[in-house]
């Protein structure tokens, strides 16, 4: 699997993750001589940085924990390369003073600790190898202001038992046309007009794929839903609803996506 974001220090290099979902404070929430988390609240403490390609949020705290950094790459114990969703004035000057390449704008939450990636930041290009991504069409039907979920079934390959929208594997590179598909099939409304479409939104299963979202939402105008084997429950709810349900994940993700 590929991710593509944003180049914060060009350079090269491969290792296993360090991932935390949690931002990390450099000064003070890592030991300056050994790279060992101590931050009491970080799911990281006790882990060491060197030699890793360390996986956060961003980084929080003084900004003089930049220095913390560089003292790092003095004693060969700084990650071989950072990874962020959003860069912050922290971890972007330390990793400058050490020369640690870095990368934001990637999905962080799809990479766990243990995975293998392969940065090179120059071209804002992260390689994940072991992982494989699926191309998924999620779609939302509104009518008079709700939202259509369905409960999948059984008898699916994935996510058995939660809510989600009228989805499926992409097959073929038209995703509009296959997410009108997948709503015949699926719910046997026909009469429906797109709405929007949202970027792809990426989620992490159980094991090492990545499903890459491609919302869509519809307006549907009118007919009952009459649902096929893959679902078997469904419901209009609004979509403040959606946070509350026992739902794949991202669901509420991939809606929002399709607002703009």
């Amino acid at each position: 699997m590929r991710l593509v974001g944003r180049t914060v220090v060009a350079g090269l290099a491969e290792g296993p993750v360090l991932a935390s979902d949690r931002p990390l404070s450099l000064l003070g929430g890592v030991d300056n001589e050994t790279g060992e988390v101590r931050d009491p609240e970080s799911p990281l403490r006790g882990e060491r940085l060197g030699g890793r390609v360390l996986v956060v949020p961003h980084g929080k705290g003084s900004t003089v924990g930049s220095y913390v950094l560089y003292a790092l790459r003095k004693r060969n114990a700084a990650p071989r390369a950072i990874l962020v969703s959003k860069a912050d004035t922290i971890l972007a000057v330390g990793a400058v003073l050490a020369e640690v390449p870095m990368v934001d704008r990637i999905p962080v939450d799809v990479l766990r600790t243990g995975d293998r990636v392969v940065v090179d930041a120059a071209a804002a290009i992260v390689d994940a190898p072991d992982l494989v991504e699926r191309d998924v069409v999620t779609s939302f039907l509104e009518r008079e202001g709700r939202i259509l979920v369905v409960r999948r079934s059984e008898q699916v390959g994935s996510f058995r038992g939660k809510w989600s929208g009228v989805s499926g594997f992409l097959e073929g590179v038209d995703a509009e046309a296959h997410a009108r598909r997948e709503i015949e099939e699926e719910t046997g409304l026909t009469d429906v007009r797109l709405l929007a479409a949202g970027p792809v939104v990426r989620s992490r299963g159980p094991d090492n794929t990545v499903y890459a979202i491609r919302p869509h939402r519809f307006a549907s105008r009118a007919g009952g839903v009459r649902l096929d084997w893959e679902n078997v429950e469904y419901r209009w709810v609004v979509p403040a609803e959606l946070a509350g349900l026992d739902a794949v994940p991202k669901l509420r993700a991939a809606y929002e996506a399709t607002l703009g």
